[in-house]
C-alpha cells in the first residue's frame, strides 16, 4: 500500500478502454500481395500451424501420464527453459524480487527464481490434467471457503482471484459450494492455446464473460440481478506489473479500478481469495474476509481509498508468495 497520501479520484487519469480483437485471418490474397501480406499468411498458415500441432501433440500426450508425472514435468520444463529462451523474462523477474524483497540475500533471491520458475512450467503442463483434480478432493484444503458462500447467498459478488498456486483449479474449488460465476478473461494469443483454455475451463464448469471492454455491461447485468462474476486484479500488462500498486500511486489502468466501479454500481461484496501449492499438484484454498466498501455521500468521493483496500488486501499475499507469483517476470 503507498505511503503517498490519496489524492482526489478527479486527479485520476481516465481508465482506457481496451477491447479485445483477435486478429484478421489472412485470405489467399494476401500470399500473393507480397510484402507484410505475404508475411502474414505465411505466419498464420504455416508457421502458427506447425506450433499449433506441437501444443496439441503434447496437451494430449501429457494427459496419458499420472497427474504427479505432469506436473513434475513441467517444474523440469520450466526451470530447463527460461534461462534459455525467456532471457528477457528471466531478467525482469530478478529485477522484480530486488525491487519487491531488497531485504533479502542473492542466494534467497535466487531460490525464488528457481521455484517460481518451476511454477511456470507446472502451470502450462498441469493444463492437461488439470480436470482430474476434482475426483481427488484430498489434493486441496480449503480455509474459510465459507465466507464466499455466505457473501453469495446475501446479494451481488465479486471474486477476486490471484495469479498464484494454480489458478485453472479455482472453478473446481468453487464447485465445492456449488458456485460458477462469470468471469473475465484474455485469450493467449496462440490459436492452439486459446481452444485448449477455453475446453479446459469450459469443462471445470467456467462460465466466460467477453474479453476485453466488451465484457463489462454483461458483468453489470449480472451483478445487478444479484449474480456473481469472477476477476482477477493482480495483472500484468505487456510486460508491465499493473496491480498490485506495490507502493506506487494509484491508477485506473488495471482491474482494481473496475472491480470497485463495478462493486460501487451494484453495492456488491468483494471476496478476495487464491490458492497455493503445498507439494506438487496439491493446494491449500484460502478465502480472505470480503470486503463491502464503506458508504459515500457523493458517488466516486471514496475511489481511492476504494482501490488501497482492496490493494491492502491482495498485495501482502502477492508479496509472500513471489516464488508462485505468474507475473514476477513483469516489470514495476
Amino acid at each position: 500500500m503507498t505511503d503517498q497520501p490519496p489524492r482526489k479520484a478527479e486527479g485520476l487519469s481516465r481508465r482506457k478502454a481496451w477491447f479485445f480483437s483477435s486478429g484478421d485471418r489472412p485470405d489467399l490474397s494476401a500470399l500473393f500481395a507480397g510484402g507484410e501480406a505475404r508475411r502474414q499468411f505465411r505466419r498464420y498458415w504455416i508457421t502458427d500451424n506447425l506450433w499449433n500441432a506441437a501444443y496439441l501433440l503434447g496437451h494430449y500426450s501429457l494427459k496419458l501420464l499420472p497427474m504427479d508425472a505432469v506436473s513434475a514435468f513441467g517444474a523440469w520444463l520450466g526451470r530447463f527453459a527460461i534461462p534459455r529462451f525467456h532471457k528477457v523474462a528471466d531478467r525482469r523477474a530478478r529485477e522484480t524480487i530486488r525491487a519487491l524483497r531488497p531485504d533479502l540475500s542473492e542466494a534467497e533471491c535466487e531460490a525464488i527464481v528457481i521455484e517460481n520458475q518451476k511454477a511456470q512450467g507446472r502451470i502450462m503442463t498441469e493444463f492437461s490434467v488439470v480436470t482430474r483434480i476434482a475426483k481427488h478432493p484430498e489434493r486441496i484444503t480449503y480455509e474459510g471457503l465459507e465466507l464466499i458462500d455466505e457473501a453469495v447467498r446475501a446479494g451481488p459478488t465479486i471474486i477476486v482471484g490471484l495469479h498464484l498456486g494454480n489458478w485453472e483449479i479455482g472453478p473446481v474449488i468453487l464447485q465445492k459450494i456449488n458456485l460458477s460465476p462469470h468471469t473475465f478473461y484474455v485469450p493467449p494469443a496462440e490459436r492452439a492455446k486459446a481452444w485448449i483454455a477455453e475446453r479446459v475451463r469450459r469443462t471445470t464448469g467456467v462460465q466466460f464473460l467477453p474479453p476485453g471492454f466488451q465484457g463489462v455491461r454483461p458483468a453489470l447485468k449480472i451483478l445487478q440481478k444479484g449474480g456473481t462474476v469472477s476477476a482477477f486484479c493482480d495483472e500484468g500488462f505487456r510486460g508491465v506489473i499493473r496491480g498490485p500498486f506495490f507502493g506506487r500511486p494509484p491508477h485506473m489502468e488495471g482491474n482494481i479500478a473496475l472491480i470497485i466501479r463495478l462493486a460501487r454500481m451494484t453495492n456488491a461484496t468483494i471476496c478476495p481469495w487464491y490458492n497455493t501449492r503445498t507439494e506438487g499438484f496439491r493446494f491449500t484454498a484460502r478465502a480472505l474476509e470480503p470486503i463491502r466498501l464503506p458508504p459515500e455521500e457523493k458517488p466516486g468521493e471514496r475511489f481511492l481509498e476504494d482501490m488501497l483496500q482492496l490493494n491492502a488486501a491482495i498485495e501482502p499475499v502477492v508479496r509472500a508468495h513471489l516464488d508462485q507469483w505468474y507475473f514476477l517476470d513483469s516489470s514495476l
